[in-house]
């Protein structure tokens, strides 16, 4: 006969009465209360939770990337390979997260598209503050924030401050190479453009990668972050258009053509011209 006794052991606490617990800790009400349906549609529960986790990984992904930045700045490169390859990590989540949301077919949301109005995930300031401490420097992008001015200025500073390829490449001059002047004292809230003599800096680097390599293995996590972003948009991409085929987003955007003009763009033109002359 079956032992049906407790499991529960003799240490584990049970009374929390006065006590935080983990839901407290979690603050988990807060969190569980987040998800208000605007109908009675089954499938616009997994549609919120769906975009509520994405913008949790959005959040941890940004503390990765500044705590790297700020590392590359004290030249701590050791320390911000962790954090970078944290957000390789982290990423390969937000990749697979559209696997959940592909289980949604095209009549499901259809029964609830109308309650989005106009929000769109075009609207994310936090995707916005990624792809912009990635390199990304598009002034337009900042409009829809405006009416949110914390959220604004937040963007604001980061636009008109310097990238973690900026980083990356003040640390490459640090290092000894001849990084140009235009580079390093240039205006940041313009998106870096490709550059001959850093592209041969880099291809410097790959070539010797015993000799320079803690360079080798930055631009290394640079290409995986870069990689495994581009993946995100291009299942995004492909998300959107199994679902809603080519109509227009809900924000208003061109749809699945909006997105795919993201896939054309790279953060960092010289890693990946490198690969080129190997």
């Amino acid at each position: 006969m079956a032992d049906h006794k407790s499991r529960v052991e003799s240490g584990i606490s049970l009374d929390f009465e006065g006590r935080m617990s983990y839901g407290d800790y979690l603050q988990l009400d807060t969190l569980l209360s987040a998800q208000k349906p605007l109908s009675d549609k089954q499938d616009e529960t997994l549609f919120i939770i769906l975009h509520h986790v994405q913008e949790l990984w959005l959040r941890l992904i940004i503390h990765e990337l500044e705590f790297a930045m700020r590392n590359l700045r004290e030249d701590k490169a050791g320390i911000a390979f962790k954090a970078l390859a944290r957000v390789s990590a982290i990423q390969e989540q937000l990749v697979t997260a559209w696997d959940v949301l592909s289980t949604m077919t095209p009549s499901d949301y259809m029964t609830f598209r109308d309650q989005l109005g106009q929000a769109s995930g075009f609207q994310s300031y936090q995707y916005r503050l990624v792809e912009i401490l990635l390199g990304a420097k598009d002034e337009r992008m900042l409009v829809p924030h405006k009416h949110r001015p914390e959220i604004h200025a937040r963007l604001r500073e980061a636009f008109d401050g310097p990238s973690i390829y900026d980083e990356a490449i003040a640390l490459v001059a640090r290092a000894g190479f001849d990084v140009p002047k235009e580079l390093l004292e240039r205006d940041f809230s313009k998106t870096h453009q490709h550059n001959e003599a850093l592209r041969e800096i880099w291809l410097t680097v790959y070539r010797e990668p015993e000799r320079h390599f803690e360079l080798y293995e930055l631009a290394e996590e640079l290409v995986d972050v870069e990689d495994r972003f581009q993946q995100w948009r291009f299942r995004h991409m492909k998300t959107v258009e199994r679902i809603i085929g080519y109509k227009k987003g809900t924000g208003g955007s061109s749809g699945v053509g909006f997105l795919k003009t993201a896939l054309d763009r790279t953060f960092f033109p010289e890693l990946w011209a490198v690969r080129t002359d190997l």
